[in-house]
């Protein structure tokens, strides 16, 4: 399977979920948004939302402001 993570390519094995696909990448899960064909998922549905073949997928850090 293969998506586009913040426009690079990546090749995946198999189906996952975005929970899985943050600790396949080691990816701190704090303070990230993403978006799935610019649609943002909700946090409480990352264990269960599966990545399909093709997604084009954006992580975004928080940062504070004001």
């Amino acid at each position: 399977m293969h998506i586009t993570l913040n426009d690079q390519q990546m090749a995946l094995n198999g189906t996952i979920t975005i929970a899985q696909l943050f600790d396949h990448l080691k990816i701190n899960k704090l303070g990230i948004a993403i978006a799935i064909n610019q649609i943002i998922i909700a946090r409480e549905d990352w264990n269960h939302h599966y990545i399909n073949h093709q997604d084009k997928i954006l992580l975004f850090q928080a940062i504070a402001g004001g």
